[in-house]
C-alpha cells in the first residue's frame, strides 16, 4: 500500500483512540503515505500524530449530508489515487466520499445501510461485548490480512506536542504571570452531558486542598468555550483563589495538548482531554460516572481511574435516570487528592 486515507471520527476522544490503528498501518506499510480527512475540530489531534503525512480539513457538519461538498472532496481525493481508505465513523454519509472517489478498498464496520459503499467490512460488536475503543479501531487493520500479515502494534495511543504550540503556551503562561514549574490541569467538562461531569463544588474543594498541600501549585481549568461557565462556578466556589485560572475556551486544541503535556498531573472526567492526557503519558486521575471505563479507559500506565461501579452504572444516559447522580457525587475530593498523591509518590 503506497497511499492510505483515513476518514476521521468527529469526537476528540475517538480521534485519539484511532492513533494505534495508524501506527499499526505504518508498521505494516512503512513506505506508505497516510492522509487523514478530518473536521477542523479534531484536525490538531492528527497533526500531533507522526504517522500522518497530511491532514485534509473539511467542514463536514454533524447530521448534515452536504452532498455538494462531499462530491467536491471526492473529486479532489480521486486525484491522489489512494489504494485503501479506513472509514472510522459508522454513518452512511461518512462512507460516501471514498466511494465517490473510487478508492478500491473501503474498510470499516458494517452499519447504517452502507453495503457496497464499504466493501471490506467487519461486524460491529454488540453493546454488551464492546472492546475498548482503541482496540475497536485497531481491529480494522486486520481486514487487510489478506494483503499483508498483521502486525502486533500496541493499542495505546501516542501523541506528540507541537513545538510551536508549546512556545505559544509558555508565552501565555508568562503573560498571565503563571509559574510553569508546578502546573495542574483540571478538565471539568464532558460534551456528553451532566452524568459524565464531576460536580463543580468537588473540583473547587479539590483545588483548595491541593493548593494547601502544595502551596506552589498553579491550577488551570481547561476545556472548550462551552465549559467556561462550569469553570466560573468552580472559581466562585473556590473563593476566586488567585492560583486557580479559567482557561476554558481560551486555547486552541494544539495548545491544550501542549499545556496538558506540561502538567504535573491531569484531573478530568471521561472526555477527549482525558484521552489526550493518556496519549501524552502524563500522570492523570480519570473520573467516571455513567460511562464504562472498560470501554473508554485512559490507555496509559500513568492513569488512575476512579469509578464506583454502582449497580445503576454504567447507564450511558446523559441525565441521571434516578435523579441522584451518586456515581459522581459520592466520589469525594479527598479520594481524588489521595490518587494524585499516589501518582506523584
Amino acid at each position: 500500500m503506497n497511499r492510505i486515507l483515513i476518514i476521521a471520527p468527529n469526537w476528540i476522544g475517538d480521534a485519539v483512540m484511532s492513533q494505534p490503528l495508524m501506527a499499526d498501518l505504518k508498521a505494516r506499510y512503512p513506505d506508505s503515505k497516510m492522509d487523514v480527512l478530518a473536521s477542523p475540530w479534531v484536525a490538531p489531534i492528527y497533526q500531533a500524530c507522526t504517522e500522518v503525512n497530511q491532514v485534509i480539513e473539511a467542514k463536514l457538519e454533524h447530521k448534515k449530508l452536504q452532498w455538494s461538498l462531499r462530491k467536491q472532496l471526492a473529486k479532489q481525493l480521486e486525484k491522489e489515487r489512494y489504494e485503501a481508505c479506513f472509514v472510522l465513523p459508522n454513518s452512511l454519509k461518512s462512507s460516501l466520499i471514498p466511494w465517490l472517489a473510487n478508492i478500491p478498498l473501503r474498510i470499516g464496520y458494517r452499519g447504517e445501510m452502507r453495503f457496497g459503499l464499504i466493501n471490506v467490512a467487519l461486524d460491529n460488536p454488540s453493546k454488551q461485548n464492546r472492546p475498548p475503543m482503541a482496540e475497536h479501531y485497531l481491529a480494522l487493520g486486520g481486514a487487510l490480512d489478506a494483503f499483508k500479515v498483521r502486525s502486533n502494534h500496541s493499542a495505546n495511543p501516542i501523541l506528540n506536542v507541537s513545538t510551536q504550540a508549546k512556545q505559544t503556551v509558555v508565552a501565555k503562561l508568562a503573560q498571565a504571570g503563571i509559574d510553569q514549574k508546578l502546573i495542574y490541569v483540571f478538565c471539568p467538562g464532558a460534551e456528553y452531558g451532566p452524568t459524565k461531569r464531576w460536580p463543580t463544588d468537588h473540583f473547587a474543594n479539590l483545588a483548595k486542598q491541593l493548593i494547601t498541600s502544595r502551596p506552589a501549585a498553579q491550577i488551570i481549568l481547561l476545556g472548550g468555550p462551552g465549559d467556561h461557565a462550569l469553570a466560573e462556578h468552580i472559581q466562585a466556589q473556590a473563593s476566586h483563589h488567585p492560583q486557580l485560572h479559567n482557561w476554558c475556551g481560551k486555547t486552541q486544541l494544539d495548545e491544550a495538548i501542549a499545556l496538558i503535556g506540561m502538567s504535573k498531573t491531569l484531573v478530568s472526567n471521561d472526555s477527549g482531554l482525558m484521552h489526550i492526557g493518556a496519549a501524552l503519558k502524563v500522570p492523570q486521575v480519570a473520573i467516571f460516572g455513567s460511562s464504562d471505563p472498560n470501554h473508554t479507559p485512559p490507555l496509559s500506565e500513568r492513569a488512575k481511574v476512579i469509578w464506583l461501579n454502582l449497580p445503576c452504572s454504567p447507564c450511558h444516559q446523559r441525565v441521571c435516570p434516578l435523579g441522584h447522580l451518586k456515581c459522581l457525587k459520592a466520589i469525594s475530593p479527598q479520594t481524588v487528592l489521595t490518587a494524585i498523591q499516589t501518582l506523584e509518590s
